[in-house]
Order: structure tokens, then C-alpha cells, then sequence
């Protein structure tokens, strides 16, 4: 199998690599492009002819002065390009992601037990047939590389020839700048290897060190205590309070001074969206989120998580994980998000401060195995989505298990209200708000981590919800908020007094 007969010249084995890479990766770059170009027109069969030609071409130009500059070890980088370049067009085909900056970063947010509910026959026999076959292929074939006359001769004329074809086609450039983060994001290997590169360059930019907020002070002696749930990937169209046909929010539905308004996520993926919610305005900075500013203030802060992705945390003692509260969970459902509530008033009252701040982050609505979120008894709707490969189900079925996902959350707000109403002698309140939305489909759009310029609407609108313990403090009417209302809100609650405070974002009387 694969015995390599003859030796062969860098050149042809280039343009062969070149041509193979093209044939069996970019099925979904063309299907993008015909989709969003007049093809029947002029302009439209030039655009497509000019990417024809410039897609080959530059792919045999990178991989002929990549092997000619590194020699065997560039042999097993492409092996290893054409195994990831399979993987890749797997979660296109199946998730209809675009492989961009942010979704590199979600990828490399993932944990490997979230990540592991990705794996399924289907990715192996992508990997293994449009992935390692070619990269058995690539290590064992014998090339015959120029002398550095010919590799230059041939380089140049060659990047001459893209040159030529990029210019020929310059009226169409505005089209390719207005659709390259779809482009840069389907065509193999670039999506991943720029976006790689730049992922990490902007990282290093933005998250050198923290900036610090200018110092606040608590200014009265009232005892609050704040909840802060953050969602992960709850949409605000299936929950029932919003009008989804439904009843997905069976407890919160009877629940008095409870308030949910519109909201939008800044962006469609997690490590964004918890940073906004925790911010006091929106930038690319990495200033002093809200829990490590309350804390520094003098706030009893308690951060517990069943998920990732945040920003550095800095508070000392009562940062908790799953894992850590499992051991001290009782229940029979203590792998479940429901296990971040363990305990959770008692150590409310065995605080020695007035001011308690507490951030539950979930992970209840992530996908793809939605069925496997949330405990048995709360598959209310069925039947019931239990594939990884989500365009299998029915929608019906995706639906109902996305659906089940939300009546557990319901369950779980419902029960840190009760929760809170037993705390005597405290001004409570606790706020539900997720970090991005979910598609289930639509559009043949699955999950979430389009770009928001051009993500649909259920992957960025997501709910806003407030209970509050005392009757009458009110909240004021507004109609729709953002995730960055939260940093103030919480604030006002808790009687922080702060340069950085804004009275317009904040959402209480």
C-alpha cells in the first residue's frame, strides 16, 4: 500500500498536493461562493474562475517553498496539514462553522471533556480517508528537490502569476473584503493556520496585563447579596416567558418580582460573551472584571463553574469548580449544573460580610449533546435528539432535547430564589444572563460562533432575567439591554460606590 516507485520533482509533487488539497476541502468555499455570487453573470463566472485558478495556485506555491525551505520536516507539517484540514471540513459539513479567529479560540477553550462529545464515526472516517490515506501518501513519497536557481525561477514566476490573476480581478476585490471572514474561514489550510497566528498575536496585544479600575468604596452597611447566573448558549426564543410556545419556564412563570427583558450578547461565543458580561464597558482591553473589582473593594465574592472560558479570576479561597463541589454534593444529580447550588445558602449565611457576591457559571444549554445537559426526570418534551451529528435528528427531536436544556435551567433559578427568600435580614437579587444564543438548525446553522456581523439573530439574543426580594423596589423600564448593564447593576445593588459607575446602566429603582 502506497509503495512510491519513482522518485518525483518537488514542482509536480507540489501542484499534485496542491490539486488534491483542492478537491478535497473546499467543497464548502465554492458553496459559499456560488451561493453568494451571480454565477449566470459576467462578473460572477469572473470571480469564480479567478478563485479556481488563485486557490491551486497559491496553495502549490505555499507547499513548494514550504518543502524546498524545511525538507523532511516540512513533509510531515503537510502529513499533518491534510489530518487537520479532514477535521476541519468535518465541523463545516456538520456544524456549518466558519473556521475564523473566535472559533480557534473556542476550540482552544474547550476542555477535553466537553470536546470529547464531539467524537463520533462519522469525524474518524473523515480523518482517516480524507485525512491520513493523503498523509500516508505525503511521508513516504521520495521528491527530488531543485537547486536554489530553479526553486527561485519557479517561485517567483509562480507568485508573478498570482499577482497577475489578483489584479486582473481588483474590481472585484470589494466582494472578496466584504466576504473574507466567510472566505478566510473555508479555504484549508489558511482558515486555521492565519487564524492560529492571529488568534495568539491579538491575545498576547490585548491580555498582557489586567488594567486596573480606579479604587470604589462601599458606602452603606446593608446586607446584600447578589447571584449572578451566567448561561451558556441559552437562547431567548425557547424560553416560554419571552412567548415560545412551550412552557419551558414552568417555575419561573409563577414566580412573583421577576422582571426578563430583551438582551443581546456582544458576541456568539463564550470567552467573549463572559468578559462583556463582566466588564464595565465594552473594549478589547482586558481591564479588572467585576468579580476581582468587588473583591479588591472588600465584597465576599464566590465564584463556582461548571464551564471555562472566563477571564483570570483573582479571588483567593472561593473559587470553585465542578469537580470540587462534587465531592461535597449529596444528590443524585450532582454531575449536573444543579451541583453548583451545594451548600450555597449556608455559605451565604457563614459570611462575616455584608456585601455577597456569587457568580454561578453553566454550562446547561451547550451542545451538541443537548440530552445528556440536563438529569432523566427532565425530559419533559420527547423524543429526543441524542446524536452528536445533529443534522441526523429530526427537528422535532433537536428541538425537544434543546428545549429539556431550558426547563432544567428554569429548575435551577427557581431553586436559587428559594433559596434566597430564606435569607432573612438581606437585600437578595439574583440575575440570569447568558453568554451568547444557539442555533438549532435553522438556516442550516447549528451551535454558535458565526461572526455576529453576519451570525442570524438566535445565536445573539438571549435573556435578561431579574428576581428581586423586596416587592417594592422596582426595576426600571427598559426594553432591551446588553450584557455590559450587568457590571453596573450589580454595583448599584451592592452599594459600590466607583468613578467608573453609570447610573443609565444600571436596572434597578
Amino acid at each position: 500500500m502506497f509503495k512510491i516507485k519513482n522518485n518525483i520533482s518537488l514542482g509536480r509533487f507540489a501542484a499534485i498536493m496542491s490539486v488534491l488539497n483542492f478537491f478535497l476541502y473546499h467543497y464548502p468555499f465554492f458553496a459559499f461562493v456560488f451561493k453568494n455570487v451571480d454565477y449566470q453573470s459576467w462578473n460572477g463566472i469572473i470571480i469564480i474562475a479567478s478563485l479556481i485558478i488563485l486557490m491551486p495556485v497559491a496553495n502549490a506555491f505555499a507547499f513548494y517553498v514550504v518543502l524546498f525551505l524545511t525538507r523532511k520536516a516540512g513533509k510531515w507539517l503537510l502529513a499533518l496539514t491534510f489530518v487537520l484540514n479532514a477535521a476541519a471540513v468535518y465541523f463545516i459539513h456538520t456544524y456549518s462553522i466558519i473556521v475564523d479567529e473566535s472559533m480557534i479560540g473556542n476550540v482552544l477553550d474547550t476542555r477535553y471533556s466537553e470536546a470529547s462529545s464531539f467524537f463520533s464515526a462519522q469525524l474518524i472516517l473523515y480523518v482517516i480517508f480524507l485525512g491520513m490515506l493523503p498523509a500516508i501518501y505525503i511521508v513516504r513519497t521520495k521528491i527530488l528537490y531543485p537547486r536554489p536557481k530553479r526553486f527561485f525561477v519557479t517561485s517567483s514566476f509562480t507568485l508573478l502569476l498570482i499577482i497577475i490573476v489578483g489584479f486582473a480581478n481588483a474590481k472585484n476585490w470589494t466582494w472578496i473584503d466584504k466576504n473574507s471572514k466567510q472566505l478566510g474561514g473555508l479555504a484549508m489550510p489558511w482558515s486555521y493556520s492565519v487564524n492560529l497566528s492571529l488568534f495568539y498575536i491579538h491575545k498576547h496585544q490585548q491580555n498582557e496585563k489586567e488594567i486596573l479600575l480606579p479604587n470604589a468604596t462601599i458606602k452603606d452597611s446593608t446586607k446584600a447579596v447578589v447571584v449572578l447566573v451566567i448561561g451558556e448558549s441559552a437562547r431567548r426564543a425557547n424560553f416560554s416567558l419571552y412567548g415560545y410556545k412551550k412552557n419551558t419556564n414552568p417555575f419561573l412563570s409563577k414566580t412573583k418580582n421577576l422582571f426578563w427583558f430583551d438582551a443581546t450578547s456582544s458576541a456568539t461565543y463564550t470567552t467573549a460573551g463572559v468578559k462583556s458580561i463582566l466588564e464595565y464597558k465594552k473594549s478589547s482591553k482586558l481591564y479588572e472584571i467585576l468579580p476581582n473589582y468587588l473583591y479588591r473593594t472588600g465584597v465576599d465574592v464566590y465564584w463556582r463553574t461548571d464551564n471555562w472560558g472566563e477571564p483570570p479570576v483573582h479571588i483567593k479561597d472561593h473559587y470553585e469548580t465542578k469537580q470540587k463541589l462534587e465531592s461535597e454534593c449529596k444528590s443524585a444529580d450532582c454531575h449536573y449544573d444543579e451541583v453548583l447550588l451545594t451548600g450555597l445558602k449556608e455559605e451565604i449565611l457563614a459570611s462575616k460580610k455584608n456585601k455577597i457576591f456569587i457568580i454561578l457559571h453553566t454550562s446547561t444549554s451547550h451542545g451538541p449533546t443537548y440530552s445528556k445537559k440536563y438529569p432523566p426526570q427532565f425530559e419533559t418534551f420527547k423524543p429526543v435528539c441524542n446524536s452528536v451529528e445533529l443534522g441526523e435528528c429530526s427537528k422535532e427531536e433537536l428541538y425537544n432535547a434543546y428545549d429539556n436544556t431550558i426547563v432544567y435551567t428554569d429548575y435551577i433559578l427557581h431553586n436559587i430564589i428559594e433559596d434566597l427568600k430564606q435569607l432573612k435580614g438581606y437585600n437578595s437579587t439574583m440575575i440570569f444572563v447568558s453568554d451568547h444564543g444557539e442555533s438549532l438548525g435553522e438556516d442550516n446553522l447549528y451551535m454558535h460562533g458565526v461572526p455576529k456581523s453576519i451570525a442570524p439573530k438566535v445565536q445573539y439574543e438571549i435573556p435578561f432575567i431579574v428576581w428581586v426580594s423586596d416587592s417594592t423596589k422596582q426595576l426600571k423600564p427598559y426594553k432591551d439591554l446588553t450584557q455590559y448593564n450587568v457590571f453596573h447593576s450589580v454595583s448599584h445593588f451592592l452599594g459600590i460606590q466607583s468613578p467608573v459607575y453609570d447610573e443609565s446602566m444600571n436596572i434597578y429603582k
